[in-house]
């Protein structure tokens, strides 16, 4: 079992930055995905981006692109999301994601850490 523990959200102004930081444990990685996914108030959770362990390959949102950047420490199991040129309607809880790489759902999820962005 795979346990996720989000940090770095908080309060930024619009054109802003923040990094998102996810300590993964329990599980050896090389054959995971793992996903950051955003919910704001009212809405359905979304896509932001994942990456694939093994190789670092990268997948992102259209509404992120050339914003936001997904990264991985594989020494220290640690997965990160840069986020760049901040607009509010990122404003959201952020969710660190993890799923085998073959499989359709993630199966494992984080808390959540809340991103405001103000205008």
């Amino acid at each position: 079992q795979v346990q996720l523990l989000e940090s770095g959200g908080g309060l930024a102004q619009a054109g802003g930055s923040l990094r998102l930081s996810c300590a993964v444990s329990g599980r050896t990685l090389s054959s995971y995905r793992m996903g950051w996914f955003r919910q704001a108030p009212g809405k359905e959770r979304e896509f932001v981006a994942s990456i694939r362990w093994s190789d670092a390959w990268p997948q992102y949102a259209d509404s992120v692109k050339g914003r936001f950047a997904i990264s991985r420490d594989n020494t220290n199991n640690t997965l990160f999301l840069q986020m760049n040129s901040l607009k509010p309607e990122d404003t959201a809880v952020y969710y660190c994601a993890a799923k085998v790489a073959i499989s359709v759902q993630y199966h494992n999820w984080g808390q959540g850490t809340q991103v405001t962005v103000s205008s």
